[in-house]
């Protein structure tokens, strides 16, 4: 290996681990990391090449297989997925340690990070008008409503469980502005795999990961063919989500939802209330940094984001 393709390869490395760090919590997705970097597209291109050999495999084309295989940039997906998968095992058990010790603080953290998330998903929309602005409102609030009939995180999940996380969470890998671990908090799983991850329970995860390559196979086309000819509308979609995830995000009184130091006891973290005395600097700093942590980023690649709406207009 030349020395330019082994720094090529490390670099790619470098840039999935803050992918895979930013994946980790919930709030700047994979997505929107890949895009401030530069590599959306491309990694785009090879998840549905991937997406393809899948399907051919199914069809039991392999001719069609071995020729997607031969398309696909391994030694680009290859760095990328070591940086990420790096950045989960190292960071996995630090932010469980977080989530239990400080819970209003983390969500004060989260809710930044989803504040700033939703400004930068709001960037890339071609156009903003009226309709978009209704579609985000209907669907924060259709969303905020239906977070109040989440369950708690479960304290034990079924293995079924994890391979349905797997497939959904990892759709939000190829989508800007939403994180995998956002739609984990959402379905009551977030706890439990960050768990798994961190006590090295690898059935859990084995199953996880299943579920994710079935969830690319099955969506990454779809999502793309969405995003070349819909992407305003599903950037609307995806803001109103985070909108309405606020109720998850809402640092008082128990956080986002822990499991709690009893095995068979759980917190529910959809609940609202005010916080008590003394309770309110931290969350709120936290806020405020990662909100501005956030957008400072997505600043850093202007040429990546689509044009602004007032140009795209013109067009």
């Amino acid at each position: 290996m030349s020395t330019s393709t082994a720094t090529a390869a490390l670099t790619t490395a470098l840039k999935g681990f803050c992918m895979g760090a930013a994946d980790i919590v919930p709030g700047v997705s994979g997505g929107t990391i890949a895009l401030v970097f530069g590599i959306y597209d491309r990694l785009l291109n090879n998840v549905r090449l991937g997406a393809k050999a899948l399907g051919s495999l199914v069809k039991a084309d392999i001719g069609g297989f071995r020729s997607r295989l031969g398309e696909v940039e391994w030694s680009f997906l290859l760095p990328l997925a070591v940086g990420l998968l790096a950045a989960i095992a190292a960071l996995s058990g630090l932010i469980e340690g977080l989530l239990h010790d400080h819970p209003e603080s983390m969500a004060g953290l989260f809710f930044g990070l989803v504040a700033g998330s939703i400004v930068v998903a709001w960037q890339l929309l071609h156009r903003r008008d009226n309709a978009k602005l209704a579609m985000m409102l209907v669907v924060g609030v259709a969303t905020f409503a239906l977070l109040g009939f989440q369950s708690a995180p479960s304290a034990s999940p079924p293995l079924w469980a994890f391979f349905g996380a797997g497939s959904i969470a990892i759709c939000a890998m190829i989508l800007p502005g939403i994180s995998g671990s956002f739609i984990l908090l959402m379905m009551g799983m977030y706890a439990a795999v960050l768990g798994s991850v961190h006590d090295r329970a690898f059935t859990n995860l084995i199953v996880f990961g299943l579920g994710a390559i079935v969830g690319l196979a099955v969506f990454s086309t779809a999502l793309g063919w969405l995003l070349d000819n819909y992407r305003d509308e599903l950037l609307a979609v995806l803001i109103g989500l985070m909108i309405g995830s606020f109720r998850v995000l809402w640092p008082w009184p128990h956080g986002v939802g822990i499991i709690s130091e009893e095995a068979n006891e759980s917190i529910k973290g959809t609940s609202l209330g005010l916080p008590e005395d003394g309770q309110l600097l931290m969350p709120l700093a936290l806020a405020v940094v990662a909100f501005v942590v956030v957008v400072a980023v997505s600043r850093l690649a202007p040429s990546e984001h689509p044009e602004p709406a007032t140009q795209a207009a013109k067009h």
